[in-house]
């Protein structure tokens, strides 16, 4: 804040600067020194005045005489009178005016307090178009007046728009609830396509925002994987190519745990079909040792009714280099393939499907409450990923469905080729 009062050592200063400065204005100065440009030259006058010099003619970039379309002060006293209460009429009008877009301002500053958007501001006018008029509230916030004509003028459609949003909303937090919790915009979005609903994820996202519905979130994974320095060597057949043809040929497994409560955990082997990411084999268990990952390959053969001629990818976990698995894969026909040791992404895809368990069957939780519950929440969470959660890899079916649908596709070429 500029000083009210100034010294006599500030004052003699700010003039011997103004004086001794070649090409200097009252303007520049003022600006450096922080003042008033009109109280320097009042110095100035001052100290030229007490030293007996004559008035300098004003300099390049000063104060002009007067101003341009004012009339220089006329030697007739009636005359300047009448210039004098036209200066006071104009600068009345002028407080009138500044006094006026104060209030506008003081009003919008209330009225924007939830944050200043365009459409806000259009609204503010709108309001206060009685008080303030139109083009005056256009003018102090910096809003056309046409587009504010244009944004009155599609109330009705703004308002069918919204109230169809609400609507949307209505059916968004429902099938957002049937999937307890875990849909983002995408597959909400498929959802509802299903039913027949013509919506795009731009507008399904955008309502989501609006009404504060959104999936869960990923959360930190802990590392499970231990490998085996003394094991055989596997090739990597994958190549971080996690997709097939068909299902029942190429397969991946990965070993996840479960935290229940009290550093303790639950540990879930899967086993994937990369064609359409069924989970064709688990098992969960309290412990890590090679039988977890067994059980769950034994139950992928159970499943698809055999593995034979099949690949199956892992990383080079102890569990998955034993001399036990490798028999176990010997004996179902299975070839196993590993990635590189230490790379995740190798494995990325099994991956990210047990992040996206634990995401949606902890919301935000750090461990599951008890080793039963948790074994009950994951078989669920499972067999509904199977059987009805969309998958984006899938054009958002299930991979269930997805199966039948090449099953079907299969068939009907097959019919097409006979015919």
């Amino acid at each position: 804040m500029a000083m009210k009062d100034y010294s006599d050592e500030f004052k003699a200063d700010a003039v011997a600067l103004y004086e001794s400065t070649p090409g200097a204005t009252y303007k520049s100065i003022a600006a450096d020194l922080g003042i008033n440009r009109a109280t320097l030259r009042e110095w100035v006058l001052r100290d030229r005045e007490r030293r007996g010099v004559a008035p300098a003619p004003a300099r390049a970039g000063g104060a002009a005489p007067a101003r341009a379309g004012q009339l220089a002060p006329s030697a007739d006293p009636d005359e300047r009178i009448r210039q004098l209460e036209a200066r006071v009429a104009e600068l009345e009008a002028s407080e009138r005016k500044l006094a006026t877009e104060r209030d506008i301002l003081r009003k919008a500053a209330k009225y924007f307090a939830g944050g200043d958007e365009l459409v806000n501001r259009f609204q503010f006018v709108h309001d206060h178009r009685d008080a303030f008029g139109v083009k005056r509230l256009c003018q102090v916030l910096g809003v056309n007046r046409s587009s504010y004509y244009k944004w009155r003028d599609g109330a009705d459609a703004r308002t069918a728009r919204q109230a169809a949003d609400r609507a949307l909303a209505e059916r968004i937090r429902a099938v957002h609830a049937d999937s307890e919790g875990a849909y983002g915009s995408p597959r909400i979005t498929a959802e509802l396509r299903a039913d027949g609903r013509k919506i795009n994820e731009k507008r399904g996202a955008r309502v989501m925002r609006r009404f504060s519905i959104q999936g869960i979130r990923l959360r930190r994974r802990a590392r499970t994987t231990i490998p085996e320095p003394s094991a055989t060597p596997v090739a990597d057949l994958f190549q971080r190519d996690f997709t097939a043809p068909a299902p029942g040929v190429k397969y991946m497994g990965d070993i996840t745990y479960l935290p229940t409560g009290d550093g303790q955990f639950l540990y879930l082997a899967t086993v994937l079909d990369c064609f359409s990411r069924r989970v064709v084999g688990w098992s969960i268990a309290a412990h890590m040792r090679t039988e977890l990952v067994a059980d769950a390959l034994r139950m992928a053969a159970a499943t698809r009714g055999g593995l034979s001629g099949a690949v199956f990818h892992s990383d080079h976990g102890a569990q998955y280099t034993s001399r036990e698995f490798a028999d176990l894969c010997g004996e179902l026909g299975v070839t196993q393939s590993m990635g590189a040791v230490g790379t995740s992404a190798d494995n990325a895809a099994c991956e990210s499907f047990h992040a996206t368990l634990k995401r949606e069957t902890l919301r935000g939780a750090h461990h599951y409450p008890g080793a039963e519950l948790c074994r009950r929440t994951v078989f669920r969470w499972l067999t509904r990923y199977n059987t009805r959660r969309r998958h984006s890899a899938n054009g958002h079916l299930s991979p269930v469905d997805y199966e039948h649908q090449h099953q079907h596709q299969q068939e009907f070429d097959k019919l097409t080729l006979a015919a």
